[in-house]
């Protein structure tokens, strides 16, 4: 009976053995610090040619008596981030109109933060200091700022990890961090990071606890890919207490490529051309046929730009789920269409859907949230039926000289809003096309999004706002055959959380579904619709990328997120 104990005793004691290299040599602990230090440092300096576009969601909450802690109001940021001196982001979202001013949550830049905070008992947000939740500290993570201690081994998916405790030498330095680091055992990079920012409170200034993760886009590259932060009781005023949660997201961090320079690198060997007879005369485009090549022309080109920008996925699989639904439609309403519906992903949270020309556009966060089919198929009726009524036509963009704007103009440019005549008719084609459709016996839950996302619109404002078209319409006769929303019944799911759907590959903006395991409510706090939820990726190793670069570090602190 003592031999198995004292083969447990052996091998807990060989698990706990803090470091060893990749390749199986004895390496120190000092060793295995120094080269996290170096890949982190090395980091920075490659950042500083990556300008990935980070969007920021908050929600900010409140106290239900049944729910705990709910969304109460809501702000949206969303830019290409910089690493030079500082770190931060540059806004690609249309400029608000100067003359308004916005009460609660300040949006007036040109106001000193002190100024804000004695005028106004509100807080203001700063989207610069999200972004530097992505980074450790980018100007001084050195053994001469820090004290490291060993925690354990622990797997983050399939990425094995040594765990550090990270400390400020000098806690009254501001923006030092305090935290766990996860580290993966191969090249040392650090993969995922919790903790926060100190001092939390600094003459006005507030920094938020925060959990950063990191995925692997090439050997050795492990780059920003999510942050959540929350807090639930942070003291600001004499009796006020900030209570919120919020997601960043990077990705685009390969725009510069976006497939044309490896299409125009790819050796093509064109097959010998087949002898043809020269009395065949060449077709000719008839005007109709002109017409329409026109139009997909303006088409393609703002599909492309949006792509550029990155702000639209590339085709991919997500978008033949969304083409098989409308060929549901078509099929069933003897429908046919010319040039062929096609369906593409925005790649933003915002609940909003629009259509250019041919093409209908679903943004991410409104997949994520749609509960089931026939939900989707009401999305996708409402477009189609703006195509079918050839509401989109707008061929201004088939001039290329409207494209060569830069990414910071390219929301303020395109806009595809519609009025509200134009729509109506659009949602009378809809239902329609969805009383002779496959979903005709399943609209009740379609209307049930409806009627919960109208109920939730007041304090998730930013949310439902958008920005390239129109918000979700409410089609009053599928709210009129809904169920009445019962909030507390585990078994009616009207909505989903974000992220729930939708995985958005951040090197490349590929999107695919994702295929989470189906988890029992335990209660009706589980069901979550529209909300915010914390990240927790299933890290693997992937395939080749460029490898980082050195750098160097500097002493200077963070920007903190908020005054």
């Amino acid at each position: 009976m003592q031999k198995p104990r004292i083969l447990m005793l052996v091998v807990t004691l060989l698990a706990a053995i803090p470091v060893f290299a990749a390749d199986g040599s004895d390496a120190t602990l000092d060793q295995s610090i120094d080269r996290m230090i170096g890949q982190e440092n090395a980091l920075i300096t490659r950042m500083r040619d990556l300008h990935p576009i980070a969007e920021i969601y908050i929600q900010n909450l409140r106290n239900d008596k049944d729910f705990g802690l709910v969304p109460s109001s809501d702000e949206y940021y969303l830019g290409k981030t910089y690493v030079t001196g500082e770190i931060g982001m540059k806004s690609l979202l249309a400029k608000p109109d100067k003359k308004k001013s916005t009460f609660g949550f300040f949006h007036m830049p040109t106001l000193s933060l002190l100024a804000i905070f004695k005028t106004h008992p509100g807080m203001r947000y700063l989207p610069n200091g999200f972004v530097g939740m992505s980074y450790i500290d980018s100007k001084g993570f050195n053994r001469a700022t820090y004290n490291f201690e060993y925690v354990r081994r622990e797997f983050l998916g399939e990425v094995r990890c040594l765990v550090f405790d990270v400390k400020a030498k000098n806690d009254k330095e501001v923006g030092r961090f305090e935290g766990r680091i996860w580290v993966e055992d191969q090249e040392d990079n650090i993969v995922r990071f919790n903790g926060v920012f100190g001092p939390v409170a600094k003459k006005g200034l507030w920094y938020y606890h925060f959990d950063s993760w990191r995925v692997q886009m090439g050997p050795g590259l492990w780059l920003p890919a999510y942050v959540y932060t929350e807090e639930t009781a942070l003291k600001y005023g004499q009796k006020r207490d900030l209570q919120f949660k919020g997601q960043v997201r990077f990705w685009g961090y390969n725009l510069k490529t976006a497939g044309r320079e490896s299409e125009f690198s790819t050796v093509r060997v064109d097959a010998p051309a087949p002898v043809r007879d020269s009395s065949t005369a060449a077709p000719d485009t008839s005007p109709v046929e002109a017409t329409r090549l026109w139009d997909r022309q303006a088409e393609d080109n703002v599909l492309e730009r949006l792509e550029k920008a990155g702000l639209l996925a590339p085709e991919g699989e997500v978008d033949k789920v969304l083409s098989t639904v409308v060929n549901n439609l078509e099929v069933t309403n003897k429908i046919e269409v010319e040039p062929p519906v096609r369906c593409r992903v925005l790649l933003t949270s915002t609940l909003e859907s629009f259509s250019v020309g041919h093409t209908i556009i679903l943004s991410r966060g409104l997949l994520d949230v749609l509960p089931d089919e026939a939900s989707l198929a009401s999305m996708l009726a409402y477009e189609l039926g703006h195509v079918l009524l050839v509401h989109n036509e707008d061929t201004q963009y088939a001039f290329a000289d409207r494209m060569m704007i830069p990414d910071e103009d390219v929301m303020s440019k395109f806009r595809f809003h519609r009025d509200d005549a134009t729509n109506a008719l659009a949602e009378a084609k809809a239902i329609e096309l969805l009383r002779n459709s496959p979903y005709k016996g399943t609209l009740a839950t379609a209307g049930l999004f409806l009627r919960a996302l109208d109920a939730h619109s007041k304090e998730l404002s930013h949310l439902i706002s958008p920005h390239l078209g129109n918000r979700v319409s409410n089609m009053k006769e599928l709210m009129a055959g809904a169920p009445a929303l019962e909030a507390n019944r585990t078994d009616q799911i009207a909505a989903l959380p974000l992220g729930g759907r939708i995985k958005l590959e951040p090197w490349n903006d590929h999107v695919e579904l994702s295929k989470p395991k189906a988890v029992a409510l335990l209660s009706p706090r589980e069901k979550l619709p529209f909300e915010i939820t914390p990240f927790w990726p299933y890290l693997s190793r992937q395939g080749a990328n460029p490898t980082p670069q050195t750098a160097t570090t500097d002493p200077k602190a963070p920007t903190p997120p908020q005054n």
